[in-house]
């Protein structure tokens, strides 16, 4: 979709100037109040960080996001199927690379996408996510965050999400400075009503600033789940793998909260890891039982035709959520059916779980050896014997020299 590429790359301009303008303001108010004349080096000050958190943010900010969450990188023999499903949705959604993997060890289902393009793109799920959801819901969930990464908005909001932290920090700093005596010389030396002015303008800024720029951020972050969830749609052709991991996640979100999560990074996240969430304006994702009824509305096909129909049945607006350009390009595509038939779906969600475990062992450094009597055992690093007693035959077993592998570290 063109015409939304084209809209974020437009977004992401304006909200960078945007969030400048606000920093600006606030430097300069929190200049003129901590000393006369000194509006000039709070515009500086804040001109300057504006500067570098926008070279951050464009270069680096999707590496940030994978360490502030704890993800670590894994490769195709690591876990086959995970990447098998990106490899696919990496052809049906026609980037021009397959994203890193990533895994975050914490039993809260989720997942992410970052990076500032294609070329340069990643893809984060949880540990949580991998052991609770079969392979039709797993490549929903993918297809979802490659909708993410295709439609460009992912930059945008690791973008905003940083300038926002900015504009927290700055207005924090601004009221503690505030409630500490800052701009106490000058109330003493005369300038009363300038400075009073001054400190009213400053604590509107200082409690509103954030606010509305929040506000912006839900809003951008909102809709573009819903287009994630569109993609997600055509790209597997079968909406009900996305809408059933939808459901799955919602219900384990109020069991497990994700812990390296917070509030400037749960926009990201295919829902938010924080709380559940009602509609409202303060809200970072739609409901999930609205995008779950959206998806399994879509009797018709897969297309973005058939999303914004279901859209606009299930929101009641007469409004389309596809822009323009989606519409008009998008073919009819046909659903297809269910992949995965799960005639032991306890002992599948066993297998997934240790699979899972294995991986998580694997990427500390546990060496893993098999016994010719089938026991399979866990060595840690730090075990330093040649060998080890098997605990059912009591047959020795050499263990081998761990091997350096880039993506256990």
């Amino acid at each position: 979709m063109w015409e939304q590429i084209s809209a974020n790359k437009t977004k992401s301009i304006f909200l960078a100037f945007f969030i400048l303008g606000i920093l600006l303001l606030i430097g300069f108010v929190f200049g003129q109040f901590i000393a006369p004349g000194g509006g000039a080096l709070g515009i500086a000050i804040a001109l300057t960080l504006w500067v570098i958190l926008s070279l951050i943010s464009y270069f680096q900010g999707g590496n940030i996001m994978l360490a502030i969450s704890g993800a670590r990188k894994i490769e195709h023999a690591d876990h086959p199927m995970l990447f098998n499903i990106v490899e696919e949705m990496k052809i049906a959604s026609g980037l021009p690379k397959v994203p890193d993997v990533y895994i975050i060890d914490d039993p809260s289902p989720n997942a992410f996408a970052t990076g500032r393009d294609p070329e340069h793109c990643a893809v984060a799920v949880t540990s949580g996510l991998l052991n609770i959801l079969n392979r039709d819901e797993l490549q929903g969930v993918i297809a979802h965050e490659m909708g993410h990464i295709k439609n460009r908005d992912i930059l945008l909001m690791i973008m905003v999400g940083i300038m926002l932290g900015v504009i927290v920090l700055m207005a924090d700093i601004f009221l503690r400075s505030m409630l500490w005596g800052g701009g106490r010389s000058r109330r003493s030396s005369g300038g009363g009503q300038a400075q009073a002015l001054i400190l009213v303008v400053g604590l509107l800024l200082a409690i509103l600033a954030p606010i509305i720029a929040q506000l912006i951020y839900f809003a951008i972050s909102r809709k573009r789940e819903y287009l994630a969830d569109a993609s997600g749609a055509l790209y597997t052709r079968y909406p009900e793998g996305l809408a059933s991991a939808l459901e799955k996640i919602g219900a384990s979100a109020g069991r497990y909260k994700l812990q390296s999560a917070n509030r400037a990074t749960a926009p990201m996240y295919i829902i938010n890891p924080l709380k559940a969430e009602a509609a409202s304006i303060t809200a970072t994702h739609p409901p999930i039982e609205e995008r779950v009824k959206i998806l399994r509305s879509m009797a018709g096909g897969a297309g973005y035709v058939d999303f914004n129909a279901a859209w606009k049945k299930v929101t009641r607006s007469n409004a389309n959520i596809i822009p323009g350009s989606g519409l008009k390009a998008s073919p009819a595509v046909a659903l297809r059916g269910a992949a995965v038939t799960e005639e032991k779906p306890e002992q599948t969600k066993r297998e997934r779980v240790r699979q899972t475990t294995d991986l998580l062992w694997s990427m500390s450094n546990y060496i893993f050896i098999t016994c010719l009597c089938g026991t399979k055992m866990k060595i840690p690093p730090t075990f330093s014997r040649p060998e080890i007693q098997c605990p059912h035959c009591g047959r020795q077993n050499q263990i081998p020299k761990p091997q350096n592998s880039c993506s256990k570290k």
